[in-house]
């Protein structure tokens, strides 16, 4: 069982380091600056202490015997209650390579050795102070009833605000901490962070084209804000639809294609893929028995004027 220790007034920073020589230089310089230092000599053993107390920060040698600095950092990052303790990362190794591996392990920093201390501490205090404004941030938006949650590039669940970790409970039909985005909408996240979150298309989650997917930017290193929102009227009625013979799917494509979107918009709102949508429409213009859009989307528009 984790132990809470937001109550303490001194910082708590873990230093992982194989070398006495760095964790000698640390531990007084980190004490000498008000921290309560905690020390580990490889990877498995950062790890069991985590296990028990949460760290401010850790400081993260890269290259270590068993589990180098890389994979401890990934397997730290796997539990969403570290997501947002920065790490930094120390090394001889100043290669471009290196740096990218430390960064995309979810590291925020990088400091190569002969460590400077003065340059270390205030490395140190910049993001520590940008993880409290995070979690104050965090905070805020728990409490203001938004549907807001973050992901990490490979779609896993950060944190989420408790209105949005009841929609994917629902919609996930488990815990929302298992909830991963699904190949289809990490293609759409790609190109949302592409665009940036002024110009980004919403999307479906699959499965419930009601639930819709905004992207609101990136709110720190690998770390992605995403809005739910639950809409209404994204498909045809339902008794028109099983009129026509159309499945499900095939009515919210015809749903969409009637109020203007593309094949693409469309493949991007429902997640899937534009061949997909293709293949959709091919069986939804024999159903109707059209040749073109302009003819199925009238046929969906009077539909939606009867039944409204």
């Amino acid at each position: 069982m984790r132990m809470n220790i937001e109550s303490k007034k001194r910082d708590v920073a873990l230093v992982v380091d194989d070398s006495p020589e760095t964790l000698r230089l640390l531990t007084d310089a980190l004490d000498g600056a008000g921290m309560t230092v905690m020390v580990a000599l490889d990877g498995a053993a950062a790890i069991r202490i985590i296990d028990q107390i949460t760290p401010d920060i850790v400081l993260l040698d890269a290259v270590m015997p068993g589990i180098d600095g890389f994979e401890t950092c990934r397997r730290l990052k796997r539990d969403a209650g570290l997501a947002n303790v920065p790490v930094i990362f120390m090394t001889g190794l100043a290669e471009t390579e290196h740096i990218v591996r430390g960064l995309e392990a979810g590291g925020v920093d990088y400091v190569t050795k002969p460590i400077v201390i003065e340059e270390m501490l205030a490395r140190i205090r910049v993001h520590l102070g940008n993880a409290r404004l995070t979690q104050s941030a965090r905070a805020a938006l728990d409490v203001s009833g938004r549907f807001l949650f973050a992901v990490d590039r490979h779609g896993n669940l950060l944190w989420a605000t408790p209105q949005a970790q009841k929609l994917l409970s629902d919609h996930h039909g488990a815990q929302a901490d298992d909830f991963v985005l699904p190949p289809s909408l990490l293609q759409w996240l790609e190109q949302a962070r592409a665009k940036g979150s002024s110009k980004s298309q919403a999307a479906c989650l699959p499965d419930n084209p009601q639930l819709r997917l905004y992207y609101m930017g990136e709110t720190a290193p690998n770390e992605f804000l995403l809005r739910l929102s639950r809409e209404s009227g994204t498909a045809l009625p339902p008794e028109f639809t099983s009129e026509l013979g159309l499945t499900t799917r095939e009515g919210e494509v015809l749903a969409w294609l009637s109020k203007g979107k593309t094949n693409r918009d469309i493949a991007q709102i429902l997640g899937l893929s534009p061949r997909t949508v293709d293949k959709h429409l091919e069986q939804i213009y024999a159903k109707l028995g059209v040749e073109n859009r302009t003819a199925a989307a009238a046929i969906a528009a009077n539909a939606t004027r009867k039944n409204s």
